[in-house]
């Protein structure tokens, strides 16, 4: 901070006060709980930005409170207050939704926002701050469209502006403070993409495994073929997470955990997140294309399921879980595809136990996680914390019948045509019905609170338990 000044103090919304931006936000609100409305965006656009945001404005609830405030710039603020500064909320977002975010900070002596028939932004905005404080004022913006503001101002702030800006703002001798932005940039958009999670895509080398002991030569181009088939589903899969965490915004913020993701916490912004979801499927049909017709067939499956996944089903008690046990099943249908052969029957039934088992789990987790909060249940989710003892009692049994399903595959006559020493699997047994275990002890401890298959690989014990297993197996391929 360079300079002390008592000039009224304008500030802007979007980019500086709030680490997001409400028009997006705000459509993205409607596409979800009103997408027959969504539709008429074009309509009401062609009348003017300003008559967009109206309209979007006048058919969402705003939750103030949960939007991701720059914490560091609101408590100076509020001291700015404190010391007799009047100070007022300049945006161009819609004077409804600005007016909320007023009403609920309580630091504002008053709002000047957009209207139905105007836009307030650059000179406008400039315009009306003149019509209150004539040319003593001091402007605290983020970004080009603010230069002009900031020219004319006697006093500035900058809240993460771009480095051009900031130093022409230094070399101008006004700058009166100086605040992070908070985006993450790159960084954040990449956690985004949610790259711990491709783990699960590795479920397209499942079909191989029967396979090792008769593909012969035949066996790097279908290690070639998994491998593009497991980029595929990883980016067909991150374009998916980020359509959700955009569409969960309200639901995330009011978890103490998804609060911290990148878009719900401001740190990556929602207008890269809505650019990377059609580059992110153009790449991955691509791959899949050379592929196989039959995989991106499978691949397109999945994408369709998943985003009715994200906007419907997953409002559903059950049918939730059937589907991510679904989801999880279809990857490995996929790496079928990929190499071109018919998943085993055994290989589908023992995916869908263990997956509905471990869909189950993350469900009791997030109940248990809503029962230390005092909440009946999570938002958007059709569960009660009264179904966290039936949500335990379906995932465990899931679990240990997936064991079953392996010894019935041990068991076998099938099994002497793909293996050489098929005893070895026996162990396998023991260490599936230890993990299942395990992952729901933790859970009941309340110490489940990643996605079951990333604490596999966070876990020490499941680590070593999935790594005797692959050994047993090798075992029984080689030896």
């Amino acid at each position: 901070m360079h300079m002390q000044a008592s000039s009224p103090l304008f500030v802007d919304l979007d980019g500086t006060l709030i680490k997001t931006d409400l028009l997006v936000e705000s459509f993205l609100s409607l596409l979800v709980e009103q997408p027959l409305a969504a539709m008429r965006a074009p309509m009401w656009l062609a009348r003017g930005k300003s008559a967009l945001k109206h309209e979007i404005a006048g058919r969402i609830e705003l939750d103030a409170a949960a939007l991701p405030y720059n914490e560091d710039l609101l408590a100076w603020l509020r001291k700015q207050r404190e010391g007799g500064r009047r100070i007022f909320l300049a945006t161009a977002s819609n004077e409804r939704l600005a007016q909320r975010v007023a009403d609920h900070l309580g630091v504002f002596d008053g709002v000047l926002a957009s209207d139905e028939a105007r836009n307030l932004s650059g000179v406008r905005k400039l315009e009306a701050i003149r019509g209150v404080a004539g040319d003593d004022f001091t402007y605290a913006g983020n970004d080009h469209v603010d230069v002009p503001i900031w020219q004319a101002a006697r006093g500035s702030i900058a809240v993460g502006a771009p480095a051009g800006i900031l130093r022409d703002l230094k070399s101008r001798g006004n700058l009166e403070a100086e605040f992070d932005g908070g985006s993450g940039g790159l960084k954040a958009l990449v956690k985004a993409l949610r790259p711990q999670q491709w783990l699960k895509n590795l479920l397209v080398f499942l079909p191989l495994l029967p396979l090792a002991k008769a593909a012969g030569v035949q066996m790097p181009h279908m290690l070639l073929q998994c491998l593009l088939a497991f980029v595929a589903f990883s980016l067909c899969a991150s374009a998916v997470y980020v359509v959700n965490d955009l569409s969960d915004l309200p639901s995330d913020r009011a978890h103490p955990r998804k609060r911290k993701r990148p878009f719900a916490s401001g740190a990556a912004s929602a207008v890269h997140g809505i650019l990377a979801v059609p580059l992110l499927l153009a790449v991955a049909f691509a791959i899949a294309a050379s592929v196989s017709w039959l995989f991106t067939t499978v691949l397109f499956i999945y994408l369709v399921i998943t985003t009715a996944y994200t906007f419907l089903l997953k409002r559903y008690a059950l049918i939730d879980v059937l589907t991510l046990a679904g989801l999880y099943t279809i990857r490995v249908i996929g790496g079928a595809a990929a190499i071109a052969v018919v998943p085993s029957f055994w290989i589908l039934a023992f995916s869908m136990f263990v997956f509905y088992s471990l869909a189950l789990a993350k469900r009791y987790a997030e109940l248990d996680t809503m029962r230390a909060l005092n909440r009946e249940g999570a938002k958007g989710r059709g569960y009660h914390v009264a179904d966290i003892s039936a949500v335990q009692l379906m995932g465990i049994s899931s679990g240990l019948l997936s064991v079953l399903v392996m010894a019935l595959y041990i068991n076998s006559p099938e099994i002497l045509t793909r293996y050489r020493h098929p005893q070895w699997l026996w162990g396998v047994c023991p260490l599936l019905m230890l993990w299942v275990s395990r992952v729901w002890l933790k859970a009941a401890r309340s110490e489940m609170t990643d996605d079951p298959l990333v604490f596999a690989v966070k876990d020490k014990m499941s680590r070593l338990t999935i790594a005797a297993a692959g050994l047993l197996v090798l075992a029984s391929l080689l030896w």
